[in-house]
């Protein structure tokens, strides 16, 4: 039996994950409530961005924690200040009292979107590929803080074991995200000459990586994606939707018109996600770590749709 602390155990991810750690000691923790726990577990309220996790990390002594919590969808009106300070600071909260308090390993879900979105990105990519996350997509950009510290921690503190996971897009029963509302258009946005890849991982896929990862996995760098990957045309086959085309430079243009103007959450920036989506290579996370996702990218994705449409 481990004692296993979950910061944003309140998550779909969170959830998926505390029904594969029974005959463990776990501690689920969130910035509120969660119902219906699975017997056994207990609960604590934990808000990364203050003084939560010190107090509460050494009062429940976990060995490993599991850390979660980060905003991949900022809620509406959400800034982007808020988001770094659940993203960056509340991960060196987590960071500071885990070494505060002898806890032997950390697990943090980190993201593809940490290796960026540039025209030169190998495809696919592999763990040893520098992590550039953008500047200008607050999320990439918190990733690749985040796992820049996280190198400086491993370095200085090697006692505190890592697990980092650069997660695919995840999807399960109920997901709805930013992606999935790409999805869910009249017709699907591409790029003249881009197809725009998506690597997808189940959310039990990703569920019982995590708690091998807290358990009897090894320390490590792990991209966790289901194999292959979906471009634009794909997904749309699988819809049974339209694609429509647009030329790079023209969305860029009408996008900096729209934003401004409050037709559109998203501004010229958003054509380099559609062109350079980073595709990981998820043989180390088999190889290495020693598990293969159960689900590949196209029928995570064919669950979710069927389940969705």
């Amino acid at each position: 039996m481990t004692r296993i602390l979950i910061t944003g155990a309140g998550g779909l991810v969170g959830r998926a994950l505390l029904a594969t750690l029974a005959g463990h000691e776990v501690i689920a923790t969130d910035h509120r409530p969660i119902d219906d726990l699975p017997d056994g577990m207990r609960f604590e309220t934990l808000d990364v961005t203050g003084g939560d996790p010190a107090r509460v990390i050494a009062a429940t002594r976990p060995e490993v924690i599991i850390h979660l919590a980060s905003i991949v969808t900022p809620p509406k009106g959400a800034t982007r200040e808020f988001a770094y300070k659940v993203d960056v600071t509340g991960t060196e909260n987590v960071v500071q009292a885990a070494l505060a308090n002898g806890v032997r390993r950390l697990v943090v879900t980190s993201s593809g979107a940490a290796y960026g979105y540039h025209a030169d990105n190998p495809v696919p990519l592999v763990e040893s590929d520098p992590v550039r996350g953008n500047p200008e997509f607050a999320y990439s950009w918190h990733k690749r803080l985040v796992e820049e510290r996280l190198g400086d921690i491993r370095q200085k503190h090697p006692e505190l074991e890592q697990v980092v996971l650069r997660v695919g897009t995840v999807l399960g029963p109920g997901s709805e995200n930013q992606i999935t509302n790409l999805f869910r258009k009249p017709r699907l946005l591409a790029l003249f000459g881009a197809e725009s890849p998506f690597v997808f991982i189940w959310t039990d896929d990703l569920a019982r990586i995590l708690a091998r990862a807290a358990t009897d996995g090894p320390p490590g760098i792990f991209n966790v994606a289901g194999d292959g990957a979906l471009g634009v045309s794909d997904l749309a086959r699988i819809m049974e939707k339209p694609v429509l085309r647009l030329p790079a430079a023209a969305l860029q243009a009408a996008l900096a018109v729209a934003k401004p103007l409050g037709m559109s959450r998203y501004g010229p920036e958003q054509v380099r996600f559609l062109q350079y989506r980073p595709v990981l290579d998820n043989a180390a996370l088999k190889s290495t770590f020693g598990y293969t996702p159960l689900k590949s990218s196209e029928e995570v994705f064919r669950m979710w749709w069927d389940a969705a449409a």
